[in-house]
């Protein structure tokens, strides 16, 4: 079997950072299953990608399918054929859905008599004539963000394309797309020549001949240059790159040949805040950050080239210049800001709306507020704590109509540059670290005033915007009130806050009354929606689905709580004497599951020996979980539960619970749902799943 190499480069304008990772899955996950339907085989499979360039190479891959031959058998010889001999409509029916003529027609014989069949033999296509297709079909599979139509041209595309390379075994696949012919022409980097053309004559000398051109189209390779140059500049340096994984990655795709360059900004800048000037340039510029060895931000910062290497000291130049007229603009509104105390922005808040029907931002700080106090008197916190949260929750949204974020150049940094106004206004630090910590999810490690603050935020937004009709629905979730009711059932237990989360939830509505117009009409919504939240924080704490279920039944309301009792409940499962107990409650459940009600156990009625036992460890029982369960001691709870499912087995194998005689055969039904309802208030543990149960 013929075997041959393959290299397709869709060659494109500069595409955003954005758009690639997404266009090169596409392709490559178009390419294997196509080829894969069309039984062709290859060793490799290697994807390439630049801004300017999305390119598959393949390597050794067939050249032609193989022929196969297609075996089908239709109607008896008798429904085939009418008397005169001719076909049938049935047979003709055949004949089409297997695209045969009469001619291919054969008779098989079979045990419900003689059949006409057909044996074809197909031809396999050429692997050029499919490569074709799939390449057409690729092109168009591919989906942007954002996409636009130019010129003539019917393609809708992020950007438009400029050549296409196509070769198998070293020669040109000829192929039109959108009044582009293809060839075997790439392009060097720009700043060599606008028109750098680059003719590939062989497959092997692709990536090497590019290289010459300053285009790097290995992402991997581009990536480890860059780490290796910014590391090599850094060798017995007092200085270090500050780590920042996510703008690697994105200026590995803004360059197609990497020069890593060291520039300078005016140490006067660094008297900013920190993440002030980081911002600057990473956020904006897509620049690292340097630190001095003690931790202190260095006045340097480290840029990825693409231009040519010998200019890189005037390209330096240019960037310093950009950088200093942004940290001049930051400078400028910090100092401006900083003029007046934190506190007199609140009232300006009034101005800036939260929500159409919700009002103003303004009005959602008091309600903030309001909530922070119902939180601090539920979980009962300190002097101190209380005022801390209640400080914070006045001055949280304070940094929204202050120039640095007004302009909207550092919106990303709400919450920061509140915090940093705050310790410059001479509030307290515990304060500040309120405001920066609200917006948080509970994804590290919180202060106590800063988590009843952000539930306190999260749940007003949450209730508000569901209690005006705008509740989440697949995809669409403006107001991100998944990821914020997220972040208060994981702050929640984070911090082991023992709250009624519905009577949280009835609380806000009562301060939301005045805006909504039935405001008792989405309650039981938002309810559920933290009882799907409350589901998915038990699925992050790798707990399985049937646990899940079997504690889902209690009170949703404290969700540290449920979570503790979850917890235990899973520890316990894979415990062969646990799943015992499982299956003696099943049967318990099973026996009285259909009775319409049971009343207290008759001690006259309790004749067996076994039975008395039983009822008498149930009373027993029942006093020790009592007492364990405030204290939460769910380990041990669940010990004491295995424990009396041994008498629970004893106690089917020697008594039988339906006699004839009714009035002891409802007794022992009353034993049995006492003993039910003290395990209802662990877990319904009808719900766990025992392999092979019968």
């Amino acid at each position: 079997m013929d075997k041959k190499d393959f290299l397709f480069e869709l060659g494109v304008e500069e595409m955003p950072v954005g758009y690639i990772n997404g266009a090169v899955k596409t392709l490559t996950a178009y390419f294997n299953t196509n080829l894969k339907n069309a039984n062709l085989e290859y060793d490799d499979l290697q994807i390439f990608s630049t801004p300017r360039r999305f390119a598959i190479k393949i390597t050794s891959l067939q050249t032609q399918q193989e022929d196969k031959v297609v075996e089908r058998v239709g109607p008896t010889k008798e429904m085939a054929y009418n008397k005169a001999g001719n076909l049938t409509k049935a047979a003709l029916g055949f004949l089409r859905g297997a695209d045969a003529d009469e001619k291919d027609i054969m008779i098989q014989s079979s045990a419900k008599g003689d059949k006409i069949a057909i044996s074809k033999k197909i031809k396999g296509k050429s692997t050029i004539s499919i490569l074709k297709d799939i390449i057409e079909s690729a092109i168009n599979e591919i989906k942007f963000p954002k996409s636009m139509r130019w010129g003539s041209y019917k393609l809708v595309f992020a950007r438009p394309i400029r050549w296409l390379l196509i070769l198998f075994g070293n020669e040109i696949v000829e192929f039109e797309f959108e009044n582009i012919r293809s060839g075997n022409i790439t392009f060097g980097n720009r700043f060599q020549d606008l028109d750098n053309s680059v003719e590939i004559n062989t497959i092997q000398e692709y990536e090497e001949k590019l290289t010459k051109s300053f285009v790097i189209p290995n992402r991997e390779e581009r990536k480890k240059l860059i780490c290796n140059q910014m590391e090599d500049l850094f060798i017995d340096s007092s200085e270090n790159i500050i780590e920042n994984n996510k703008l690697l990655e994105i200026v590995t795709d803004l360059v197609e040949y990497p020069t890593a360059v060291i520039a300078h900004f005016h140490k006067k800048y660094l008297e900013l805040p920190e993440k002030v000037v980081t911002s600057t340039l990473s956020e904006h510029q897509k620049y690292f950050s340097i630190s001095k060895k003690n931790g202190e931000l260095s006045n340097k910062f480290l840029f990825i080239s693409n231009g040519d290497p010998q200019y890189s000291e005037f390209i330096k130049q240019g960037n310093e210049k950009v950088v200093t007229a942004r940290l001049e603009d930051a400078e400028f509104f910090y100092k401006e800001d900083t003029s007046r105390s934190l506190d007199t922005y609140v009232p300006k808040l009034s101005e800036v709306t939260f929500q159409q029907k919700l009002g103003s931002v303004l009005e959602k700080t008091e309600r903030i507020k309001k909530i922070t106090v119902h939180i601090c008197n539920e979980l009962a916190v300190s002097k101190e704590v209380k005022k801390h949260s209640l400080c914070g929750a006045n001055l949280c949204k304070a940094d929204l109509v202050t120039l640095m974020l007004g302009e909207k150049e550092f919106t990303k940094l709400q919450g920061y540059i509140g915090s940093q106004y705050a310790l410059k206004s001479g509030e307290e630090k515990e304060v500040a670290l309120v405001i920066e910590e609200h917006y948080q999810n509970g994804e590290s490690e919180m202060s106590t005033a800063g988590s009843i603050v952000a539930i306190a935020d999260k749940i007003d937004t949450i209730c508000g915007i569901i209690g005006v009709d705008m509740i989440p629905t697949g995809s669409k979730d403006p107001f991100a009130l998944r990821r914020a009711a997220n972040g208060v059932v994981q702050i929640l237990s984070n911090n082991n806050f023992e709250i009624d989360i519905h009577k949280l939830i009835d609380m806000t509505y009562k301060l939301l009354e005045s805006k909504l117009d039935e405001p008792e009409k989405n309650k039981n919504i938002v309810y559920d929606f933290f009882k799907q939240r409350v589901n998915w924080l038990l699925k992050q704490e790798q707990i399985d689905y049937d646990v899940i279920d079997s504690v889902m039944h209690i009170d949703l309301t404290n969700i540290p709580d449920l979570l503790h009792r979850a917890k235990a409940l899973q520890n316990f499962k894979q415990r062969e004497d646990f799943i015992k107990l499982v299956l003696g409650f099943k049967r318990v459940s099973n026996i009285i599951v259909k009775l319409e009600g049971t009343s207290n156990v008759d001690t006259e009625l309790l004749q067996d020996d076994m039975e008395q036992v039983l009822y008498k460890e149930y009373l027993e029982l029942n006093k020790r979980i009592k007492n364990l369960l405030p204290n939460k001691n769910y380990g041990t709870i669940l010990e004491k539960l295995v424990e009396y499912g041994k008498t629970i087995d004893k106690f089917f194998d020697e008594v039988l619970v339906n006699v004839e005689n009714t009035k002891i055969r409802q007794n022992r039904y009353n034993i049995l749902s006492c003993i039910r309802k003290l395990f209802l208030q662990v877990a319904d543990l009808n719900r766990i799943v025992v392999e092979n149960e019968k």
